[in-house]
């Protein structure tokens, strides 16, 4: 009953005729569980991409403009651009694709669209519906950024895994219920079974008086003359806790997060393991989306000028948090071999620039030399 219920909420067939409160119990219980699953693994990809740079260059040198500004401030008057990416993100993942369109300068996240598709010219998209507002323009491809996850059918692959799984975990709910309720056996003398006053007071007990003693706290159950109650608790009850079912319900996680390729321990909370794991999110989970984000974007904003070095990148420096005092040995080598300059470190320590000529320039330390200088150095009997 539960799954024609189910059925129907989603328009595909007639209400059914009842739905027990046990039968929407596990309903309830099934969707929170799948939806809580997908809904973490989506919302920690959505906040990692929230939290990159959005860099944007014109023939090759960073500028930050009015471009940069959208992308990473305000792509609309409604939407900061931590908000804007999470709904487009999470459009991807539970949509198979985002829709966003361009209206007065702002960005916007479609809500819903209408897409009709060709082989030899631009797709084109109408109805598009953001907020309570419907654009009564049809959009062609070219016109618009539309993102599609490439894992298109993870949603209905992570749905079809639960709905075998979910048998497990609603069995050991009724399990661990069964268990802790209250059950007896009630005697009854046989000489009273046809008298018409001993059966109506029997079916009051029953009906009413014994479910009220059985859900109840501290309660007292009156029996009759000719009737015996036996409490047979002690010999029903397991030793199955919540913590069997929270097993099974980390299982769905699991399943779930390997599904996006993402760390199971970082949408479970373990914090075993985390530098390890966030570096395992940033090279499965978050390089290939937002290199699926920005290629889309260079391609319709920028076309061939990515060429000449005029494109739009995702920064994912800033997704992991770095630790000023633990990273201090590989600063020191950073600098000291002239890889970076001073400024591009505390660029990427999240701190202010400083406006002077050395916070630019590149330091090498004395103890570096070509080949041709140490063995000239070797021969003179220099210390190398």
């Amino acid at each position: 009953m539960a799954f024609e219920f189910l059925r129907w909420l989603f328009g595909s067939r007639d209400a059914p005729e009842t739905v027990t409160a046990e039968e929407m119990f596990q309903l309830y219980s099934e969707t929170y569980v799948r939806e809580l699953a997908f809904d973490s693994c989506v919302n920690l990809l959505a906040n990692a991409v929230s939290k990159c740079e959005v860099k944007t260059y014109m023939n090759g040198k960073e500028q930050k403009g009015a471009e940069y500004y959208r992308w990473n401030y305000a792509p609309n008057p409604n939407q900061n651009s931590s908000a804007f990416w999470c709904k487009v993100i999470r459009k991807m993942y539970r949509n198979g694709s985002a829709l966003v369109v361009e209206s007065g300068g702002n960005l916007l996240a479609a809500d819903s669209w209408i897409r009709q598709e060709y082989a030899l010219r631009d797709d084109m998209f109408s109805q598009v519906t953001v907020g309570d507002f419907t654009f009564s323009r049809t959009f062609a491809a070219s016109d618009v950024l539309f993102f599609q996850c490439s894992a298109e059918n993870i949603k209905q692959v992570v749905d079809g895994l639960f709905s075998s799984y979910a048998q497990l975990i609603a069995y050991g709910m009724r399990g661990y219920k069964k268990s802790r309720g209250e059950k007896g056996t009630l005697e009854l003398d046989a000489n009273l079974a046809g008298d018409a006053k001993f059966q109506e007071a029997f079916n009051s007990i029953k009906n009413e008086g014994f479910k009220k003693f059985a859900e109840a706290d501290n309660a007292i159950m009156p029996l009759y003359r000719g009737m015996k109650y036996t409490s047979l608790a002690s010999k029903t009850y397991n030793s199955d806790t919540t913590r069997d079912i929270r097993a099974m319900i980390d299982d769905v996680t699991d399943f779930t997060a390997r599904g996006f390729g993402v760390p199971a321990c970082l949408v479970n909370g373990s914090v075993q393991n985390v530098d390890s794991a966030t570096d395992q999110l940033l090279t499965f989970g978050v390089d290939p989306l937002v290199d699926n984000l920005q290629t889309e974007i260079n391609r319709k904003r920028y076309g061939k000028s990515v060429l000449q070095g005029s494109y739009l990148e995702f920064d994912t420096q800033h997704i992991k948090h770095i630790d000023l005092l633990e990273a201090s040995g590989s600063i020191d080598k950073l600098v000291g071999s002239g890889v970076v300059c001073i400024n591009d470190i505390r660029a990427l320590l999240g701190q202010q620039l400083i406006n002077e000529p050395w916070a630019w320039a590149h330091f090498i330390t004395k103890n570096y030399a070509t080949v041709s200088e140490a063995l000239e150095a070797a021969e003179k009997g220099a210390e190398i």
